[in-house]
């Protein structure tokens, strides 16, 4: 578990009261990684990529990025996707019953490329008042999360993929990556293939964002995608996200906000990390199950079926009690137009865990 910054803290405390209520069966390894709290170091970095060489997975809030530059042009937010490999982020948009907006019923996913591209930190000034700012787009990689973005498809029961792109005006850079998807998508005859530029795709979804099923596109364009279309369902509060590597996952915010301006007031909406923190027992269930063991911080003991379906259970039991909560629309925080806190939330789902928790 890392805090990250802003209300992480605050959900992550959300998190540890809903899983302790659940009897949730999870230990949580808590690192704290900060760079506005001075509490960041390559040490710190260390241990926390060495626990998850021991755990594969990890809940994360959101580790701010200052905008001065002291020395080093990588963040350590950066640094950690980086040396874990984290090339796939998966932003499910989805509607929450109960909650109204102007698009309701939404049901989309949002899959970018996190390892290159313009977040590639290869800035320099090659004349006075004269900054490159260099965006790497590689075959290999292009290819890798386009492979990603099929399979997620099949597995998913998804009927198509739509590569989001500028190959318009970077013609060698998004050209690059957009032929990739299309050679991609010629070995998944079942799912329906198209491509949309980038400014268009912002408008249609917007306009028209039931057209939309799976979404593929490069690390600044998703960036900017995820947070436009967490907009569409109420917002950064309530849209989990996750990034894979071949070996790890880490599970989010699908909008990355620290909300600095929520600190300490007890009114984040934990929605959106509890969700992830549900799609994290989810994701234990299916690694523990398809490994017929444990390893790492698990090895040694014997495959044990029941607790498969503890965690699936566990997971079910906290995404309905949120779902419960919202859909009854009697506790909302200010982001959903309620005035209910932090606090009065997490009681609420606490109390649809176990009806009589507490009574």
């Amino acid at each position: 578990m890392l805090p990250g910054d802003g209300v992480g803290p605050e959900l992550m405390h959300a998190v540890k009261e809903v899983f302790k209520a659940g009897n949730v069966p999870v230990i949580f390894d808590e690192h704290h990684l900060s760079e506005v709290q001075n509490t960041a170091s390559e040490e710190k970095l260390d241990r926390v990529v060495d626990s998850m060489k021991e755990s594969k997975v990890a809940l994360i809030g959101k580790i701010h990025t200052p905008m001065e530059y002291k020395g080093d042009l990588a963040s350590y937010d950066m640094r950690l996707r980086r040396k874990l490999d984290l090339f796939a982020n998966v932003v499910h948009v989805k509607s929450l019953p109960g909650y109204q907006t102007r698009h309701n019923n939404l049901d989309l996913v949002i899959i970018r490329e996190q390892t290159e591209g313009e977040y590639s930190s290869l800035e320099h000034e090659s004349a006075k008042g004269v900054i490159e700012c260099l965006k790497i787009i590689t075959r290999a990689k292009s290819q890798r999360i386009a492979k990603f973005a099929f399979d997620y498809a099949t597995k998913k029961g998804r009927a198509k993929v739509t590569a989001v792109h500028k190959a318009n005006i970077m013609k060698l850079g998004d050209g690059l990556f957009l032929q990739c998807c299309k050679e991609v998508a010629e070995l998944y005859p079942k799912i329906k293939f198209d491509t949309m530029i980038i400014d268009n795709c912002c408008m249609q979804l917007v306009q028209n964002p039931y057209q939309f099923d799976v979404l593929v596109m490069p690390n600044l364009y998703g960036n900017i995608v995820d947070n436009l279309a967490a907009g569409l369902v109420g917002g950064a509060g309530v849209v989990p996200g996750e990034s894979y590597s071949a070996e790890y996952a880490v599970f989010e915010l699908g909008a990355r906000h620290p909300f600095a301006q929520a600190v300490g007031r007890n009114i984040a909406n934990p929605t959106a990390m509890l969700l992830s923190a549900s799609n994290m027992l989810r994701h234990l269930k299916y690694v523990l199950g398809s490994q017929g063991g444990f390893g790492g911080v698990y090895e040694g003991l014997t495959p044990c079926f029941p607790l498969f379906s503890s965690l699936e259970y566990h997971s079910n039991m906290i995404s309905d009690a949120v779902k419960k909560v919202i859909k009854g629309g009697k506790v909302r925080t200010r982001d959903l137009g309620g005035y209910s806190t932090t606090s009065d939330f997490v009681k609420s789902v606490i109390d649809n865990l176990h009806p009589h928790y507490g009574a």
